[in-house]
């Protein structure tokens, strides 16, 4: 079984927003239950668990509750964020099903993802041990050095956008966190914490459109794109570069 914890305890800073961004209407509806709604159509999916902060429990069980009446949604369990996104996944970690043996960890501010990106990280992630959803770079990319001028120009053709669902065995990911707990290490995503025990991490690919609300532009992007998923039903995919399905 296959479990899914949503890290959604953002206050919404770079939105402009007084509020938790996953209530922000998406094409009238909240991108949370937009989020949610992609993972119930993958069969493998036998929870969600939705880490919101403080306080905002009771909003998130009665938005669930309503959205549920409507459209078909994973089961989901409403967990207390941490004070950053590491702790907030560790606190859904505590709470996963014994019977899962793959975790995916996906921002609830990535609404666009689809069953077909989800789909490819889980069996990536049950062939390598970890798998991140991800897009080659397409523009060109600078390394800084300590007196702003440029102080190289790495080969675009090997770098990578990386995205969410991030997905790991279970008990890789659980030993994961648990060492940067001892170690003290914060990390940018979830697979930072399991590239330190050495663990491979294969690059699952993703779609451009997957991307991450975080400012009022990228909803305004977001919409476009939605709207343009209604009209045509499809997605623009990327061709990989000998990644496999």
């Amino acid at each position: 079984m296959v479990s899914v914890i949503i890290p959604a305890a953002g206050q919404g800073r770079r939105m402009q927003a007084h509020h938790n961004k996953i209530f922000l209407m998406l094409a009238k509806e909240p991108i949370l239950v937009h989020t949610l709604r992609q993972f119930a159509e993958v069969e493998e999916v036998g929870e969600c668990i939705v880490v919101v902060g403080k306080g905002e429990e009771q909003e998130t069980y009665e938005l669930l509750k309503s959205a549920s009446s409507v459209h078909h949604l994973p089961d989901c369990r409403i967990v207390t964020g941490g004070e950053e996104r590491q702790d907030s996944v560790w606190n859904g970690l505590q709470v996963v099903s014994p019977e899962a043996d793959i975790v995916l960890v996906h921002d609830a501010a990535r609404p666009l993802v689809t069953p077909a990106i989800i789909g490819r990280v889980i069996r990536a992630a049950r062939r390598t041990g970890g798998a991140v959803a991800a897009v080659p770079v397409k523009d060109t990319i600078k390394v800084a050095g300590d007196d702003g001028n440029v102080a190289s120009t790495p080969d675009r053709s090997t770098l990578w956008a990386v995205q969410t669902p991030q997905g790991f065995q279970k008990d890789l990911l659980v030993r994961a966190n648990e060492k940067a707990i001892a170690d003290g290490f914060r990390g940018t995503d979830d697979a930072s914490l399991v590239e330190r025990l050495g663990a491979p991490v294969e690059l699952s690919l993703s779609s451009y459109e997957n991307i991450k609300i975080t400012t009022p532009g990228d909803l305004i992007i977001a919409e476009s794109f939605w709207k343009a998923r209604q009209e045509s039903d499809e997605i623009t995919v990327p061709v990989g570069r000998g990644l496999r399905a």
